[in-house]
């Protein structure tokens, strides 16, 4: 019976032709632990538009990757469950296909899970294509000053400002390495032991999201089972973020705050109040934000 993998890696694709080729190519095959283990990485690509080339890339470059192909677009969430079912590694990760990964990065923080049983998710330092930080690698689960200080541009303005900057934690160093509240669904490392526990059915994102929000909620759903989520900033990869999403940055702001929205409801929203609440506040950090990327002159904005 051949041995179980040690490492499984869950893509799920959408209109990734150009980006799935540099991504899987960046995987290894294999990955060595310090102490001298070494194990297997398995792959799996779930694609969520099968139709627009990106299969023909795996299937035609990557024949040792499982290919798995829907038919339709399951929503982020669905389709990683999906892979997740395939999975036989005792460490799953959850990666965008617009990520360019290195053996080094993955092998140490594989090798903090292995070492440190209470981690249930980590995640390295994201990097976009020109060397700044994706700050959504790490983030707080933010109160209603956060996200105010983050949709009015308090917290860009003083970034080392503790108080001010509490929602991508940009007060503490990008090289350190630290429990947080959240990270990003680019890159989602966990042991199959937490993900066993936060979805004893098998399904570790709530597939109610379709897209957005599915990183947050899984987060929070970790935290309250009891695990750490912790960044690690002394190892990076590449994040060629937003490659994989539409160009309509107004609809893409729009559904992410909504979907945010509808995280808070699902967790903290257990009282009217509360509900009225993170109702007024999404809907209003929504459209300072909306506007503050409308008065810089261009369209793309850094929603909550």
């Amino acid at each position: 019976m051949p041995e179980l993998p040690l490492l499984s890696v869950v893509i799920v694709a959408y209109k990734s032709r150009d980006e799935i080729g540099p991504c899987l190519a960046s995987l290894p095959r294999e990955i060595a632990l310090p102490g001298g283990t070494r194990g297997a990485v398995e792959t799996i690509v779930v694609d969520n538009s099968p139709g627009d080339g990106a299969g023909e890339v795996v299937r035609g470059r990557f024949p040792h990757v499982a290919y798995l192909a829907p038919g339709t677009n399951l929503g982020f969430g669905r389709a990683n469950n999906l892979g997740y079912a395939r999975t036989r590694g005792a460490f799953v990760l959850f990666l965008n296909p617009d990520t360019v990964g290195n053996e080094a990065a993955l092998a140490h923080c594989v090798a903090r899970l292995d070492a440190d049983e209470r981690i249930g998710l980590i995640s390295p330092r994201l990097e976009l294509a020109d060397g700044a930080m994706d700050l959504a690698c790490r983030r707080s689960i933010p109160t209603l000053w956060d996200g105010f200080c983050r949709a009015s541009g308090l917290a860009a303005a003083f970034p080392r400002t503790a108080w001010l900057a509490g929602y991508n934690l940009t007060h503490l160093a990008a090289g350190g390495t630290y429990e947080v509240g959240a990270i990003n669904g680019a890159f989602m490392l966990a042991p199959r032991r937490a993900l066993a526990r936060v979805a004893p059915g098998g399904a570790v994102f709530d597939e109610t999201f379709f897209m957005y929000g599915d990183d947050l909620d899984l987060c929070i759903r970790v935290a309250q089972a009891g695990w750490k989520i912790v960044y690690d900033g002394r190892v990076r990869i590449t994040h060629l973020k937003g490659v994989s999403v539409a160009k309509d940055y107004d609809a893409m702001a729009r559904a992410i705050f909504d979907a945010n929205r509808a995280v808070f409801l699902k967790h903290f929203g257990r009282s009217r109040f509360a509900r009225w609440k993170y109702g007024c506040a999404f809907a209003a950090w929504k459209a300072v934000a909306l506007l503050r990327a409308k008065r810089r002159g261009h369209r793309r904005v850094q929603p909550v």
